[in-house]
This record gives C-alpha cells, sequence and structure tokens, in this order.
C-alpha cells in the first residue's frame, strides 16, 4: 500500500499547482471562445469563471446561508408565515377523446393544464408535455396536493417532453422514465438523462430545434440550478418558445421577474403565455427565483402576448403562501390594470383552452441565432 504524500510535501505542492494551472487554461480557453463568438456577433452563453451558469445579470443561487435561514432558523424562531399544507384547487375531467388528436397545421394550438408546470400542448399534429412530473411526490418528500388532470396511462402519444431545468418538480426521473419520450432541455442535462436511458436534445439560450413541423426554441430565465450537492448551476436553465404553423406558445420554466421577458416579446408574437403566479412567500428568499403574481402580469404585458395562462401554483406547497392565494391575488391584480377577463386565465386541472386559428404567429425582430440537434 503506496502513503499519501503529506499536504505540505514538495509532491502533493506539484499537484496543486499542475491542477491550478490546468483550471486557470480551462477558464482562459472559455473566456477565448466567449470572445471569439461575441466578436462575431454572436450570442454568448453567460458563464462564471469557473464555467458555471449564470443569469443574464451574471447573478447565482441563493447562499447556502440563506436557504439555512429560511429553511431552519426562520422556522425554529417562528418568523416564517405559517398556512395549510392542503388547499381546495378546481380540477374537471378532461375530454380524453378530443386530447387523442393534436390539431393539424392552420388549426391552432391546445393547452391542457395537468398540474404545477406541467401542460400538455398540441399543435400542429405534435404533443408536448412540459417538465412532467406526475409523481405523488417531489422528489419523494412534498407530497401533491391535487391529482393530475391527466393520468400518465390516459395521455395521449406524447411526441417530446421539455424540461426547464433540473430542479425535482421539473425534472421528474419517474415520470420522464415511463413517458419514454425524446428530451429537450438545457446545457449540461443530456448526461444526466442518458444515465437513466433517456434520449435528450440540449439547447443554450436562443438555440432552436425542430420536430416535424413545430420549432423549439430554448430561452433565458432567471432562475438557478441544483440536483445534488457541488452542482450549482452545472446545468442551464430556461423557458420554451414553441411555434407552429398558426400559434406560438411560450411556458416560462421557473423564473423571476426580470428584463429578459421585454427581449422575448421583441423576438416572437406570443398568443398563449404560461406563466408561473406561485412559490413567492417570503419575499426576500423567493423574489430572485420565483415570481409573484403581480410580477408575472408585469412579465404577461412586457412579452406582448396574446393571453396569460397561470401554473406552478396549488399542487405541491413549495413555499410559505397559502395554496390558493395566488390564483386570487391574480385577479386582483388584473382588475386594477383594467385588463379583460378574457386575457388572464386560471385553468382548472385538467381543462382544456384553444389558441391561434389560421393566421400564423410570426417571429418579430432576429431570428433565433443558433440551432441544435441530437
Amino acid at each position: 500500500m503506496t502513503a499519501k504524500p503529506a499536504a505540505g510535501s514538495r509532491c502533493e505542492r506539484m499537484r496543486r499547482g499542475r491542477c491550478r494551472r490546468a483550471g486557470a487554461l480551462a477558464c482562459a480557453v472559455l473566456a477565448m471562445a466567449m470572445a471569439a463568438a461575441a466578436a462575431e456577433g454572436r450570442f454568448v452563453q453567460p458563464r462564471d469563471g469557473q464555467g458555471r451558469f449564470v443569469n443574464l445579470d451574471g447573478s447565482g443561487p441563493k447562499s447556502f446561508a440563506a436557504v439555512l435561514k429560511w429553511a431552519v432558523l426562520d422556522r425554529i424562531l417562528g418568523k416564517r408565515r405559517k398556512s395549510p399544507d392542503r388547499a381546495p384547487v378546481p380540477k374537471v375531467e378532461p375530454d380524453l377523446a378530443r386530447l387523442a388528436t393534436p390539431p393539424g397545421p392552420g388549426e391552432g394550438a391546445r393547452v391542457t393544464w395537468i398540474g404545477h408546470a406541467t401542460f400538455l400542448v398540441q399543435l400542429d399534429g405534435v404533443s408536448l408535455l412540459t417538465d412532467p412530473i406526475l409523481s405523488d411526490k417531489v422528489g419523494g418528500i412534498v407530497p401533491r396536493n391535487v391529482a393530475p388532470g391527466i393520468p400518465l396511462e390516459k395521455l395521449p402519444r406524447i411526441d417530446a417532453a421539455l424540461v426547464s431545468h433540473s430542479h425535482y418538480d421539473h425534472l421528474d426521473l419517474p415520470t420522464l422514465k415511463r413517458l419514454d419520450a425524446p428530451i429537450y432541455a438545457g446545457l449540461g442535462l443530456r448526461k444526466v438523462l442518458r444515465k437513466e436511458g433517456l434520449s435528450c436534445t440540449e439547447l443554450g439560450w436562443w438555440q432552436s430545434a425542430r420536430l416535424g413541423g413545430v420549432e423549439i426554441t430554448f430561452v433565458p430565465a432567471q432562475h438557478w440550478s441544483r440536483r445534488a450537492i457541488g452542482d450549482a448551476n452545472r446545468t442551464l436553465w430556461g423557458g420554451f418558445l414553441v411555434k407552429g404553423s398558426s400559434a406560438t406558445l411560450y411556458h416560462a420554466g421557473d423564473t423571476a421577474y426580470f428584463s429578459g421577458f421585454r427581449e422575448i416579446g421583441r423576438r416572437f408574437r406570443i398568443d398563449a403565455a404560461l406563466l408561473p403566479i406561485g412559490a413567492y412567500d417570503p419575499a426576500w428568499f423567493m423574489s430572485p427565483q420565483h415570481m409573484n403574481p403581480e410580477e408575472a402580469l408585469q412579465a404577461f404585458q412586457d412579452l406582448g402576448a396574446a393571453t396569460f395562462f397561470a401554473m406552478h401554483w396549488g399542487t405541491f406547497k413549495l413555499a410559505d403562501e397559502p395554496l390558493d392565494e395566488p390564483p386570487l391575488r391574480l385577479e386582483a391584480e388584473r382588475r386594477r390594470r383594467g385588463l379583460p377577463a378574457e386575457r388572464v386565465r386560471v385553468l382548472a386541472v385538467g381543462e382544456t383552452a384553444g389558441i391561434g386559428g389560421v393566421i400564423g404567429a410570426r417571429s418579430l425582430g432576429e431570428p433565433p441565432l443558433e440551432s441544435a440537434s441530437p
């Protein structure tokens, strides 16, 4: 058995020096690649000095100390808002016969709220599932407040799943493995998913891929990623623009309010914006990563979208506000802003809405800058 060199030995110092030089070289190569891309006018995916992804404003996740304060200390000291773990959420029986066949080209789109950030999105002969989580618990811990709008075994054939980021309430491996459909997700997630035998097309911000007659574009969000200790921001988060022949839909994933909504709205004419309205309390901890209902309506107006569809509320108790509070605040803010009720929709779990029609939704401004393939 060979003894390891002592921490202060010459061999150990040389090894550490080589590691530092290798790390510095990797960062230099990354910086040179980013500089070259910027010089060519291409979008440069933001990263920090260690190669981790960051938001457009350069920010990353809350510190471990902040997480500890919210999750443990404030609870012990009684500073957290108390609310029930359960609440009634409207639920209807879906029309499974209607949903078995997606609209064809020129026939608009349909969205069906399954719960949380999971929607069945159907257009141009394609059926997609966003952030699929049909499990009874998030990560085996947080229980579901309301059953999925459509049980997994009753879903129509799913052509692809869109996964916005790595958090357990958005990337649910048990659901994805049962679906066994191709996955579109942010950079870095292919390695995670391939370990489970799943196919993944990785996308950076503003990169696009095609699925039949549908264009899928990954767009920025204000959030972060982590699935295990030490992997913070090693995989990319974002939202999705889904563009068909006669409808364009935006699914925001998980996001705080940020200036990027205006840029997304500048590039695309959006028929339906699927926006999160829950998990916002306490604001000091949640606002850098989640929107409240008032901010969600501001994002909707920044996007210039035709119709708002609420999500990310009522399904899992992830923050301190009551589960049924978000739609009440959304309605109050809608009235304050004078927005027509038909433009701000809160679907029941299992409810379906039609979107768009014969007039095609077109991209505005610059097209997506890059494309990607599996």
